[in-house]
């Protein structure tokens, strides 16, 4: 038998050896594990880890183009107003500085109230709130609060202060990947988020800082929580329908606060009047609301609106008010029971439209039996339905029912006592029915039918 040949003068290996080598071993390994951790840790600040986690992702490595998750949330757009000529007297390095100081101060206000900050578009912030509107009014709400300590600072500093506007909306939209294989970014798409954006844009018309839609509204806890008052109904651009939308003013300087909560009354009597184009009646309203709270904005605002109708017949209202709705074939659900329903319901709706547009509203209170009715019949026929199929969406689905009756049957109390105009109680429940019609029956509805649809016939 031949002999192994040596290698060379290398040593056999010693314990010695074999410990430096295991020792070295075992830092590389600790290198590296700290190396992935802040390179987790980088990456988490681009892909927040709650994204991750709606997109059932363990870390970025798992992310997958295209993935994507449905969801209801409440998105949140928000901006500074201004910010064009603000950014023209500074230069580029003393604009990213401005952005990353106001930035800073926002940042940490969305997250305490669970929020996800999705992406930042310039000076704007687009974030989501996944555990219900009441974390996104709230977060809303504390960061007006601390844009005012900022603006302090600002001050002291000897720079102008700064103001923000912010728009809430509620709904089911799709969470995903977007791009191709060698970029690709977080999106949330959806109907809700358009809206959201228009309403972030309506709070520069009307000066005032967060509005919410009605969809967001319906899914407070209690609304009786915050200040809110009704400022106008909107159209999104390619939607046939409009919906109504609230101002927050819980943000308001004390005096302020109570001026308006005192003015409540007269001036959502007054925006309705405008809406029913009884303009001898709004401006005397908004005139009182105005001499309460000289800084009532949309209050002043709907004032020049009267004066610009007196003037050029011109009315910035959305429609449907004066005409009604028509039923379209996409709002069928493909539901029998949900289809003959809400074509009874708006059959009512379109008729006591013509009754507030005649000033005949004497006997309009006949619509509440027949809203009583009609949810005692239809809303747990529905909510057994959503229960069975194990529908995701089925207790704020049972919310938004619990909210409309609860609606309906104050507005039919208020009837009941007579303490107030037939013909603006008659708006107030027109305006119920147009929201709860074009944001739940058409809307809501058809989404959950669509599931069952798709997961099997019932």
């Amino acid at each position: 038998m031949s002999e192994v040949p040596k290698m060379g003068n290398i040593p056999d290996p010693t314990q010695e050896n074999i410990q430096e080598i295991l020792h070295k071993v075992i830092i590389a390994h600790q290198q590296a594990l700290a190396l992935l951790q802040q390179t987790e840790t980088a990456y988490s600040r681009l892909v927040p880890h709650q994204l991750l986690n709606l997109l059932q992702a363990k870390s970025i490595v798992d992310v997958k183009l295209g993935d994507q998750v449905e969801r209801k949330m409440t998105i949140m757009f928000s901006d500074i107003r201004d910010f064009t000529p603000l950014s023209e007297s500074m230069t580029p390095a003393e604009n990213f500085e401005f952005i990353n100081s106001f930035l800073s101060q926002m940042e940490p206000v969305i997250s305490r109230h669970r929020g996800i900050i999705d992406k930042y578009i310039g000076d704007a912030i687009m974030a989501l709130f996944e555990h219900g509107a009441d974390d996104a009014v709230t977060g809303s709400i504390a960061m007006l609060e601390r844009l005012e300590y900022y603006n302090a600072g600002r001050e002291r500093a000897g720079y102008t202060p700064i103001s923000i506007g912010i728009g809430l909306n509620t709904g089911v939209v799709m969470i995903g990947t977007v791009g191709g294989i060698n970029r690709m970014d977080s999106t949330v798409i959806g109907d809700a988020v358009n809206l959201t954006a228009r309403l972030e844009e309506a709070t520069k018309t009307y000066r005032a800082p967060l509005i919410i839609s009605q969809n967001t509204l319906y899914d407070l806890a209690d609304p009786d929580k915050y200040l809110i008052r009704f400022l106008d109904r909107i159209r999104v651009k390619g939607k046939s329908q409009p919906l109504s939308i609230y101002e927050v003013f819980d943000n308001d300087n004390e005096k302020q606060r109570h001026r308006k909560k005192d003015s409540l009354p007269l001036f959502e009597k007054a925006i309705a009047c405008y809406h029913m184009k009884d303009i001898a009646q709004a401006i005397p309203l908004l005139k009182q609301c105005i001499e309460i709270s000289p800084e009532d904005f949309p209050a002043l605002i709907y004032l020049e609106r009267c004066y610009e109708y007196q003037a050029t017949g011109q009315h910035l209202g959305t429609g449907e008010l004066d005409t009604g709705v028509v039923w379209k074939d996409e709002q069928h659900t493909g539901l029998k029971e949900l289809d003959q329903a809400h074509g009874e319901l708006l059959e009512r709706v379109n008729a006591l439209t013509m009754q507030i547009k005649e000033d005949n509203c004497t006997g309009f209170e006949s619509i509440f039996p027949f809203l009583t009715e009609h949810a005692e019949k239809l809303f747990p026929f529905e909510e057994e339905l959503m229960r069975k199929h194990g529908y995701p969406f089925a207790d704020s689905h049972a919310q938004e029912h619990n909210r409309f009756i609860e609606n309906f049957t104050a507005l039919s109390h208020k009837v009941g006592n007579r303490s107030e105009d037939p013909r603006y109680l008659a708006f107030r429940t027109e305006l119920l029915l147009l929201d709860w019609f074009a944001s739940h029956a058409t809307k809501a509805d058809r989404h959950f039918v669509r599931y069952i649809q798709h997961n099997g016939q019932r």
